[in-house]
């Protein structure tokens, strides 16, 4: 073949609906899709209204799916979007995790359940006003008003890194800030949002610095929502951190993300890291880094690269324990990776 065919097919190839760069938008949107069959599926999973929302797999779904709809010229929301969006709107005025999760009845995660489920809701809600009235009532009724931790919301406390551990509630005070930020700006002028964001706010400032870069890292990005939650100073501060942490090869490891409890029964986790480097890129761009930056190049020149071209996934070990192959829970961080790398990839500019 002469070069002037070669060149044709790569035209072709590069201008296919799925193709970007060196990744494909398609085979990323198939996987994330087959989870959440699979996911809805899971008898573990099931929770009224449809299934749980988890961290790792709905939430981080919910976030990415909408930006591979506009890549891949989709008309509309994905039968699991709306299947998770429902469960959300008839769990809206739960009070008790036998409403929400039953299998987590005792406390303290009963109220832990309820405390995340109200603020997933109010982030995801804001479409109908009535709606999100509702969703932002229940929060405002959960958001804890003594102690240290007043000011934010219970959560999950499961000793699961990195989002279900007692440092975790500052990582959901950060998705909170974002709810009330994406509400609209009429909205967030009344006196009682003002008044809990207000609290809010002052819980995350005095906090802050406490926290793991990953917990900090959500905090920028919802800073992008609500300007007020992170100083401008504190902002550029945390970015060179970041920046500091890279690897040679454009990645970030998870331990530069930390830091973490040491798990016995974790897999090793050598190296770059797919959840970590989506996770800084997305949230570096959110925070101001612009996708020229050379440095922004080689983080999304690795992510590209490091997608598997049979699955569409992302793969990231667990920092937890050795799940058995094909469980469900193997591939958790696999979930919240390949949502991310999406997000960095499509998204993290704009």
């Amino acid at each position: 073949m002469n070069s002037a065919g070669r060149f044709a097919i790569l035209a072709i190839i590069v201008a296919a609906p799925g193709f970007c760069g060196d990744w494909n938008k398609q085979l990323a949107a198939g996987y994330l899709d087959s989870r959440q069959a699979e996911w809805f599926a899971w008898k573990v999973a099931k929770a009224p209204g449809g299934a749980c929302l988890s961290c790792h797999t709905g939430f981080t779904y919910l976030l990415a799916r909408p930006s591979l709809r506009r890549a891949l010229g989709e008309s509309g929301p994905t039968a699991h979007e709306t299947a998770h969006l429902d469960g959300l709107k008839t769990r809206i005025s739960a009070m008790d995790s036998k409403d929400i999760y039953p299998a987590f009845a005792k406390q303290p995660i009963n109220s832990q359940t309820v405390g995340v489920e109200s603020i997933m809701a109010s982030l995801f809600l804001a479409q109908d006003k009535a709606e999100m009235k509702r969703a932002f009532d229940r929060m405002w009724s959960l958001q804890l008003s003594e102690g240290k931790e007043q000011g934010a919301w219970a959560w999950f406390s499961l000793k699961l890194d990195p989002w279900e551990t007692a440092d975790s509630q500052y990582y959901g005070a950060a998705v909170a800030a974002m709810a009330i930020g994406s509400a609209p700006t009429e909205f967030r002028k009344q006196p009682e949002v003002r008044s809990h964001t207000a609290a809010l706010i002052a819980y995350l400032d005095r906090e802050r610095d406490a926290q793991p870069l990953h917990h900090r890292l959500m905090a920028m990005w919802a800073a992008t929502k609500l300007p007020e939650i992170l100083p401008a100073a504190k902002r550029r501060e945390w970015i060179e951190e970041i920046w500091k942490k890279q690897e040679a090869d454009g990645g970030w490891t998870m331990d530069s993300l930390g830091p973490w409890n040491r798990r016995a029964d974790a897999p090793p986790s050598v190296g770059s890291n797919s959840y970590a480097t989506a996770f800084a890129a997305f949230a570096l761009q959110k925070g101001g880094a612009k996708p020229s930056d050379p440095r922004m190049v080689r983080a999304l020149d690795w992510l590209a690269a490091h997608q598997d071209r049979e699955s569409g996934a992302w793969k990231a070990p667990s920092m937890n324990k050795v799940f058995e192959a094909g469980s469900n829970q193997i591939r958790f961080m696999d979930d919240a990776a390949t949502a991310f790398a999406v997000l960095a990839l499509l998204d993290g500019g704009k």
